[in-house]
């Protein structure tokens, strides 16, 4: 059963109208049923997503995290959207903490404390009373952070090539920060502390594949459900 909490903080913050078309304003019913047929298509075992603050937030990040939700529960639901691909249970739902005040701090630190100047300093500013998110599972990805910004650079309507997004040296990044970080919601199987693999528990992929149509099947129950749903953020997306 998911945990639903609310948060004063969004409320009464005053936010611009969002624009007609843009993904936070998309039927949800919409959305949920597209991903559950992708889901169903391509039969993960891990999905990953934002939290229900949507990282930083954004309002199409915060909508990411809601349909993303759905359609973890719903895709393995028989009866969940049944023209749309047959059932298939994902079992492990994380949340990604890359844009973490944690990480962010950290940067800061080491850049302001090698001389450099730091893009991030706004940042913490704004984020004064941000708390720090449980992070459940860190994945070493230091070898690979040229393939990731290169990735990033690909899609240059979504960030500036030159922007300050890249200001940080890998080479202080890997000194500093060389994982990637997640947030255990949810999980068919145990979490173990010290998870370096968001793959851990699942065993051969046959055994996960049995889980999945076990769980389809409501022979198997999730032991982790950690997913918090936050009206307070949800109807502030809604302009309530």
């Amino acid at each position: 059963m998911a945990r639903v909490r609310r948060l004063g903080s969004a409320a009464g913050r005053s936010r611009p109208p969002l624009p007609a078309g843009c993904f936070a304003l998309e039927p949800v019913d919409v959305t949920v049923e597209a991903l559950v047929r992708v889901i169903r298509e391509f039969r993960p075992h891990v999905m990953t997503t934002y939290d229900e603050k949507g990282g930083y937030p954004h309002p199409d990040h915060i909508m990411t995290h809601v349909v993303s939700v759905a359609a973890f529960r719903a895709a393995g639901d028989p009866e969940a959207f049944p023209h749309a691909g047959e059932p298939w249970q994902p079992l492990k739902l994380y949340y990604n903490q890359t844009i973490a005040v944690d990480r962010i701090r950290a940067f800061h630190s080491a850049l302001t404390e090698r001389g450099a100047e730091s893009p991030f300093g706004e940042w913490l500013e704004r984020w004064a009373d941000r708390p720090s998110r449980t992070v459940t599972t860190r994945v070493d990805v230091a070898d690979h952070f040229e393939t990731r910004d290169a990735a990033l650079r690909a899609h240059a309507t979504q960030i500036d090539p030159d922007s300050w997004w890249f200001g940080m040296p890998l080479e202080t990044e890997r000194e500093v920060w060389p994982t990637e970080d997640f947030e255990l919601a949810a999980s068919y199987v145990p979490h173990e502390a010290g998870e370096s693999d968001l793959f851990a528990g699942l065993g051969s992929a046959a055994e996960a594949d049995a889980l999945s149509r076990s769980a389809v099947a409501g022979e198997a129950s999730l032991v982790v459900d950690d997913v918090v749903v936050d009206e307070e953020i949800l109807s502030t997306l809604k302009g309530e």
